[in-house]
C-alpha cells in the first residue's frame, strides 16, 4: 500500500498529475479541485489510495487525508467504484457528502453524474451508520487559484475532464461567475466554483 506520494509536480493534466519521485514519474488520478491546487515545478505531497485490478494498478491522489478516507469509504457501498467515488468528491466535499447521507438528502447525491435516485438511496442505506458526522473542516482543503482568468480555465478543464463539452462548461462557468467575486487581493475558491458549476449542469 502506498500511503502518500511526495515529489516534484512534473505535469498536471485534465484528470491526473505526474509526480517525479526518485527519477520515476508516478501518475495519480485526482479530482479537478485537487489538480487546481498543483503547479508544475512545485513540490507536492498527496495522500494516495491504490486500486488493484487484474489488468492494472491505479493510484488516486487527494487534497488531504479526509478526502482519501471518504473516497475509500464510499467504495464500500454497492455499485460505487473508484471512478464514481472520485466523481462524488469532485462535486461535493467530504462534509457535504456526510451531511447528504446523514440527512438522507437524495437530491444532493443525484447531482453527481452517474448517480440516480435508486443509487442515492442505496448509498444512504449502506453508509448512514458508518460515514460519521461532518468534521467542520474546510469544504475543499485546496489552495485557491491565483487569479480570475486562471480560475475560469481550471474550472473549464475540470468540467471537460469529467465529460462535459466545452460549450456546456462555458455556460456553467458563466452561471457561477458571480460567486467568484472576492475582496481585493484574494483569489476565488476553484474547488467550490467547480462544484457549483457541476450542480448548475445537473439542473440543466
Amino acid at each position: 500500500m502506498i500511503a502518500f506520494v511526495s515529489g516534484r509536480v512534473a505535469q498536471v493534466g485534465l484528470s491526473s498529475v505526474v509526480l517525479e519521485v526518485g527519477g520515476v514519474g508516478l501518475e495519480l488520478n485526482c479530482t479537478p479541485g485537487t489538480l487546481a491546487s498543483l503547479r508544475e515545478g512545485a513540490s507536492a505531497t498527496l495522500p494516495t489510495s491504490m486500486v488493484v485490478r487484474e489488468e492494472s494498478l491505479t493510484l488516486f491522489g487527494f487534497a488531504d487525508e479526509d478526502e482519501k478516507s471518504t473516497f475509500e469509504l464510499l467504495q464500500t457501498a454497492s455499485g460505487v467504484g473508484p471512478k464514481l467515488a472520485q466523481a462524488m468528491l469532485a462535486v461535493h466535499g467530504p462534509d457535504d457528502l456526510r451531511r447528504a447521507v446523514l440527512h438522507e438528502d437524495v437530491r444532493t447525491l443525484t447531482q453527481v453524474p452517474g448517480i440516480g435516485q435508486k443509487g442515492a438511496q442505496r448509498i444512504i442505506l449502506e453508509l448512514k451508520d458508518r460515514i460519521g458526522p461532518p468534521t467542520g473542516g474546510a469544504a475543499t482543503g485546496l489552495v485557491a487559484a491565483p487569479s480570475e482568468p486562471a480560475w475560469r480555465g481550471q474550472v473549464r478543464d475540470g468540467l471537460v475532464g469529467l465529460g462535459w463539452s466545452a460549450k456546456e462548461a462555458d455556460k456553467a462557468i458563466d452561471a457561477v461567475e458571480p460567486e467568484a467575486g472576492m475582496p481585493a487581493g484574494e483569489a476565488p475558491d476553484v474547488g467550490a466554483l467547480l462544484r457549483a458549476a457541476l450542480r448548475a449542469l445537473s439542473r440543466a
